[in-house]
């Protein structure tokens, strides 16, 4: 194994306690305790995955996540956060975190985030052989480079972080069929966690943000009530 992890959190005993946990399942651990010393950290040690809290001295988890997301554009970021603060979910997904774990969090459903991330941070960072026919789509006023993590609407440019590639991609290649958020977690983040579905939803709506004209009426990725979401090409479909 001998991935590196670097766990950012001003709690003691929840730092202590999880860096322990993820030793004992043998990986490589380093700490800080601010958000300036977790920088510091990252740049010398340059770990596998981040585990970063959003609230901490020094500079905050936003900051951090901003500054290491536009050095390396593949880490695994996950961002811990208080129980019900619905603000540094969607804050952290828009500055480029792949997850977030919510306190109090369960060691079982932290690993699985922990061994799902570096799984999928590790395909997002491998170059692709040869680009392929299929690495630029084009839908209504929209191109999206699944390649560069990129996309146009209106000849605006826009990112996209490795979870929001890879959700596009998967419904895109299911265009017309309704794909369930636990099919989702399951191909596209490899959790099988019921309590997670939030994260499915907070990823389509940072997606639609940036593809839809109006994200509160999405005409391209469409929810089915009790069901999932839908990818559409064609307007008015």
């Amino acid at each position: 194994m001998n991935e590196r992890i670097l766990i950012a959190e001003d709690d003691f005993a929840i730092l202590t306690g999880v860096a322990d946990l993820l030793e004992s399942e043998g990986y490589e651990v380093d700490t800080a305790r601010d958000g300036l010393a977790a920088l510091e950290r990252y740049r010398a040690a340059r770990p596998d995955l981040v585990l970063l809290d959003v609230m901490m001295p020094g500079m905050n988890g936003y900051d951090v996540c901003r500054s290491i997301r536009s050095e390396d554009p593949f880490i695994p970021l996950l961002m811990l956060t208080a129980k019900g603060a619905e603000i540094d979910k969607v804050i952290g997904l828009e500055l480029g975190a792949d997850d977030y774990i919510v306190k109090p969090f369960g060691m079982a459903e932290l690993l699985a985030r922990v061994r799902s991330a570096l799984r999928r941070g590790a395909l997002a960072a491998m170059p692709p052989a040869e680009e392929s026919p299929s690495s630029t789509l084009s839908f209504g006023d929209v191109t999206v480079n699944f390649e560069s993590m990129s996309g146009q609407k209106n000849g605006a440019e826009f990112p996209l972080t490795p979870k929001e590639t890879a959700l596009l991609r998967f419904l895109m290649e299911r265009e017309g069929k309704v794909v369930s958020r636990n099919t989702l977690l399951d191909d596209v983040w490899g959790i099988d966690c019921e309590v997670t579905t939030r994260t499915v939803d907070q990823h389509v709506v940072r997606l639609r943000q940036k593809i839809e004209d109006d994200p509160s009426r999405p005409v391209f990725l469409c929810t089915v009530h009790g069901a999932g979401y839908r990818f559409v090409r064609e307007r008015g479909e």
